[in-house]
C-alpha cells in the first residue's frame, strides 16, 4: 500500500462533524429518521469499517478525532501526514498481528483443537465414516468463511449449492485441513494469514494479513467420471484415380 486508502480520505472528512473538538461538547446528534438521513448514517458505517483493523484506543481515537478536525479546517498540524504513512502502515500490521495471535492462541486452547506444524488449527467437530481425500483430489464441500470478528465473508450454504475443487488448488490451509477429514466429517478449520491470503489479502472481502476460520463439512471426493467408448469412425475410401 503506498498510500491511503480514497476510502479512508472520505471517511475522514465525512466524520468532521461527528469527531471534532466543538463537537464532541455539543449534544448527540438524533437518529436519523429521514431516508435522506439514513442513508447519510449507512454510508459513514460502511467507510468506518476501514478503520476496524487498527483497533484504536481511545486515547488514539482522540488524537485522530483532532486530525480530521485540522486537516478539513486547514489548521497548521504539527507533524506532516505524508510522512507518516509508513508508520500508520506499520502500526496497521502491528495491530493486525497482535490481534490474530490472540485469536490463534485462544483457538488452539479449545477443547478438542490441534494446532499443526504449519500453524494452524484443526478442530473436528463431526467424525465422517468415509475416506479421506488427499491433495490431488477433487472435493465437494459446504462451508463458511469468517473473519475473527465474526463476519462471514463467504458460504456454500447461504448459497445453497456445494463447491467443488480440486484440494491442492485452493489456499495451503485448505490443502493441508480437508485432508485430515473423511467424508461425511465436518471440521473448523482457523487459518494463519501465511496459509491463507497473506499480506495482499483477497479484496474486498479480505483484509491483508487476515486471521480465517471456516466451518467446513465434507460431502464426497469427487472421481472423474470415465468417458463412454466413442465409436470408430468408418473407414474413408480412397479417392478414384
Amino acid at each position: 500500500m503506498k498510500k491511503l486508502t480514497a476510502l479512508s480520505a472520505i471517511l475522514c472528512s465525512l466524520l468532521f462533524a461527528a469527531c471534532n473538538a466543538d463537537a464532541a461538547k455539543s449534544a448527540k446528534p438524533a437518529e436519523p429518521t429521514t431516508e435522506e438521513q439514513k442513508t447519510a448514517y449507512a454510508l459513514g458505517v460502511l467507510l468506518s469499517e476501514s478503520l476496524n483493523t487498527f483497533s484504536l484506543t481511545p486515547e488514539e481515537l482522540a488524537l485522530e478525532q483532532k486530525g480530521i478536525a485540522d486537516g478539513v479546517t486547514h489548521a497548521k498540524t504539527p507533524v506532516n501526514a505524508q510522512d507518516y504513512i509508513p508508520k500508520i502502515q506499520a502500526l496497521q500490521a502491528a495491530r493486525l498481528k497482535a490481534t490474530a495471535d490472540a485469536f490463534m492462541a485462544k483457538a488452539e486452547k479449545e477443547p478438542g483443537a490441534t494446532k499443526t506444524a504449519s500453524g494452524m488449527v484443526i478442530k473436528q467437530t463431526k467424525e465422517g465414516t468415509g475416506a479421506k481425500p488427499v491433495a490431488t483430489d477433487q472435493v465437494k464441500v459446504h462451508y463458511e468463511g469468517r473473519l475473527v470478528d465474526g463476519k462471514v465473508f463467504d458460504s456454500s450454504i447461504a448459497r445453497g449449492e456445494p463447491a467443488v475443487f480440486p484440494l491442492n488448488g485452493v489456499i495451503p490451509c485448505w490443502t493441508e485441513g480437508v485432508q485430515t477429514m473423511k467424508v461425511g466429517g465436518k471440521a473448523q478449520l482457523t487459518c494463519p494469514a501465511e496459509l491463507a491470503y497473506g499480506p495482499n489479502g483477497h479484496p474486498p472481502a479480505i483484509p491483508p494479513q487476515a486471521t480465517l476460520v471456516f466451518d467446513v463439512e465434507l460431502l464426497d471426493i469427487v472421481k472423474e467420471q470415465a468417458q463412454p467408448p466413442q465409436p470408430a469412425k468408418p473407414a474413408q475410401s480412397q479417392p478414384k484415380k
